[in-house]
């Protein structure tokens, strides 16, 4: 790799610290496939140097007051909100996404910093006057110590805000290991933060790929990781670090069933089903991959995605007009694109064929226009396959029971819809089906910041969802503390506390 394009270093201890492992990756325009900058890649020891700055800052921060720490909370969601723009810019030019679409990230991401703001409430403890004579018993949560965050590439400034805003705000120090695909946003955050007043070693960010995962995983100083990413590798941090005694929340992947009954307003069924389908280029754990029409509905709904997803424009994401970005390298492309080369001969009908798509004047950024698959069986590798791209899957069946039992069937269990007219048929749906997230009339059922993440089955391993209640509970630990105190006019005699003896 050239060194003439500018390099993203790690931050430790409150300021930039240049990587010394002598290793780094590329990171490139996705609209152009030009290599526009490398990370340093953390080794063992910078790994260690991380967690060493965040161990010596738990010392004063996890006894600060809740009022310096929201104080501190409040002047960098200010920062935040001022500096929406320059971040969105970041994750256009390295991830690819549309500015529109990487503004919309910043914002959900600003849901939790409000949270943070405001997490005295959700630390409030509980206490129990009276249990015994002269007995109360009180609950507390306090700090975990030093916690970890590893992040994906296709929110590379949202995901992070879902963890660490708690997590400083109840107490702990934070390590993050963003995705090296696209890790400026991430700095540009721990630079508002420093400028926010957040001690230095309260928030670190160490790059690297899986040398500096398994060093967190191991790391005796680390109490808990937060992660979210594939299936595969979420079953793997699950495992790795609870047999390493830390506290595990690990979000996999998915493949979001959309079920469309035939009462259902079609036109809205579409547009939504696009939407969820093809937005950020289908590259989210919330998209909906697999449309599942019941009985007659079918013939139309596919020919109203079809029209939709045609009239979609596709191009570089800083350019104001485009709808749809590249998909995020040139592999995760060939291999998007592999699902669609091979329906056909796994019983799939084509109906839309993006994998010739290129944009003039950018033939050599990571382009795929928006695929669509009708008639799918469930053992075709595109509907059993979280593929994390713009392909969409029809799937046909004869009635609801008949639906909800082949969504159930699959593995993963992350976010689900259903879309009719009937409040009855969409009570029973909520009830019946095995996910983590339902949307009713709505495709992409993300909980708002006060409500937490999380699936079902394979798209989560680990007891509590990310954000939300859950969140402030994974950050911290329970403590009941139970006293008892004698009564002042108990006291010895010769002993006077200033209470009359027959008060």
């Amino acid at each position: 790799m050239t060194t003439d394009v500018k390099t993203v270093n790690h931050w430790i201890g409150g300021k930039t610290v240049e990587g010394v492992s002598g290793n780094f990756g590329p990171v490139t325009d996705p609209a152009t496939g030009a290599v526009t900058t490398r990370v340093a890649f953390a080794d063992v020891d910078e790994v260690d140097a991380a967690v060493a700055s965040a161990k010596a800052a738990f010392a004063d921060w996890g006894t600060s007051s809740l009022a310096k720490r929201t104080t501190i909370l409040f002047k960098f969601r200010a920062l935040l909100d001022a500096n929406r723009d320059a971040i969105a810019e970041l994750i256009t030019a390295e991830h690819g996404k549309v500015h529109s679409d990487a503004l919309g990230e910043v914002a959900r991401g600003l849901e939790i910093v409000d949270l943070a703001c405001g997490i005295t409430v959700q630390l409030k403890g509980e206490l129990s006057t009276e249990v015994a004579s002269r007995v109360d018993v009180a609950s507390i949560r306090q700090p975990l110590g030093v916690v970890a965050g590893i992040t994906p590439f296709n929110f590379p400034a949202m995901v992070p805000m879902w963890m660490f805003p708690l997590a400083i705000a109840c107490g702990n120090t934070f390590v993050l290991k963003p995705s090296e695909k696209d890790p400026s946003a991430s700095m540009k955050i721990a630079e508002l933060l420093a400028e926010a007043g957040l001690p230095d070693g309260v928030f670190n960010v160490v790059h690297g790929d899986k040398v500096a995962v398994d060093a967190l995983l191991a790391h005796p100083d680390v109490a808990a990781v937060s992660f979210v990413g594939s299936t595969p590798i979420a079953r793997y941090i699950h495992t790795t670090a609870s047999a390493n005694g830390k506290r595990v929340q690990a979000l996999g992947g998915a493949k979001n069933h959309m079920l469309v009954l035939p009462d259902a307003d079609l036109d809205a069924a579409a547009d939504a089903a696009v939407s969820a389908a093809y937005g950020s280029a289908g590259e989210r754990c919330m998209a909906i991959s697999a449309v599942v029409a019941v009985a007659s509905v079918a013939d139309e709904l596919v020919a109203k995605i079809k029209e939709r997803a045609e009239a979609i424009k596709i191009g570089p994401g800083n350019d104001p007009t485009s709808e749809m970005g590249p998909l995020i390298t040139a592999a995760h492309r060939d291999k998007v694109a592999s699902y669609v080369t091979g329906a056909a001969a796994e019983g799939c009908e084509v109906v839309l064929d993006g994998t010739g798509y290129t944009v003039e004047g950018h033939e050599d950024g990571h382009w795929i226009g928006l695929s669509l698959l009708d008639r799918v069986p469930t053992t075709a590798k595109a509907y059993q396959d979280e593929i994390f791209g713009p392909v969409l899957c029809v799937l046909r069946v004869d009635t609801y029971e008949e639906g909800v039992a082949l969504m159930n069937a699959s593995p993963f269990g992350n976010g689900t819809a259903i879309f009719t007219r009937d409040g009855g048929a969409a009570r029973r749906f909520q009830l019946e089906i095995e996910a983590g997230m339902v949307g009713v009339n709505v495709p992409i059922p993300v909980p708002v910041g006060y409500h937490s993440f999380g699936g079902w089955k394979d798209s989560l391993f680990g007891d509590h969802h990310i954000y939300g209640n859950d969140g402030t509970h994974f950050y911290t630990r329970g403590k009941v503390v139970t006293t008892r105190w004698p009564d002042p006019s108990d006291a010895p005699a010769g002993v006077d506390l200033g209470f009359p003896r027959n008060h």
